[in-house]
């Protein structure tokens, strides 16, 4: 029988099957204990248009003047939307010569966001430093950079993200929580960030169906928007999703809802339909 096994997770290797120890649920508890949204002072508004490249944030914009945006292809309305509310945007994408949109509100870097400083790449701080240098202490932090947002956290200083007052991040490759190396990775990249805000928001992208473990179900890829805690000055936990001004990033497949176990205390034995059908994976 063993034997059998064998051949079998040799079969399913050759094919990109990966196995591991799965991360207990005690962990993933703590986790989605650590990262439960709450509804603020700050009412949630929607910026970019209703569907991929827009996003929910809070309505905190007096003082913000600048935008960070790495992670451009051929998507830019959000950024459009905060040039007409006077928001200057930096952006930044290597994969792309210039942004789909020309707009004087635009500052664009050809240059991929990572851990260091060539002719394709440029960190967060350099970045920050060479276009807005100190003066600027209340930003915005939009970043969708396609897995390379942990690299990214990691390299970069507390004092930098203290200088943003909203960050918005879609996390990719979050299944990973089910493997214990990428819990450890992934929670670590939340709670770096969590020392200083407070998740005000989470959308999962419809692109992927969610993974689902015993009472869990994890989006591979979610939007999640943050606001500083200075900012705050009345929070409880959020309760009901999604969000009345929620879209689906793309169209033509089915809505996914934010799984309950992101934002339920599971222990009181609340669920939530996600409205798509979850992957069954099994870990060894």
């Amino acid at each position: 029988m063993k034997k059998v096994e064998r051949v079998i997770k040799t079969w399913l290797r050759e094919r990109g099957v990966r196995f591991g120890k799965t991360t207990s649920p005690e962990r993933l508890d703590g986790f989605f204990k650590l990262i439960r949204p709450v509804t603020t002072n700050h009412e949630l508004v929607r910026i970019g248009k209703k569907a991929d490249g827009g996003y929910l944030l809070p309505n905190d914009f007096s003082g913000i003047n600048v935008c960070f945006s790495p992670g451009v292809s051929l998507e830019v309305h959000f950024e459009v939307a905060l040039a007409k509310m006077g928001i200057k945007s930096y952006l930044a994408d290597y994969s792309v010569d210039f942004p789909p949109i020309r707009n004087p509100m635009f500052d664009f870097e050809k240059k991929f966001l990572g851990m260091e400083n060539d002719a394709i790449h440029t960190t967060l701080e350099s970045w920050v430093n060479s276009k807005a240098g100190n003066d600027e202490k209340d930003m915005i932090l939009q970043m969708d950079i396609e897995g390379c947002e942990y690299e990214v956290l990691f390299d970069t200083s507390n004092e930098l993200l203290n200088r943003f007052r909203i960050i918005i991040i879609e996390f990719h490759k979050l299944d990973a929580l089910l493997d214990k190396f990428g819990y450890q990775i992934i929670t670590t990249a939340f709670r770096k960030l969590l020392k200083q805000f407070d998740v005000v928001h989470i959308h999962p992208n419809n692109n992927s169906s969610p993974v689902g473990y015993k009472k869990y179900e994890i989006p591979p890829d979610m939007e999640f928007t943050f606001l500083r805690k200075d900012r705050i000055t009345q929070r409880a936990f959020t309760s009901s999703f999604p969000h009345e001004l929620d879209a689906k990033n793309m169209e033509t497949k089915s809505d996914l809802f934010l799984p309950s176990c992101w934002y339920h205390d599971e222990a009181r034995g609340r669920t939530r339909s996600t409205g798509t059908r979850p992957k069954i994976v099994s870990h060894s």
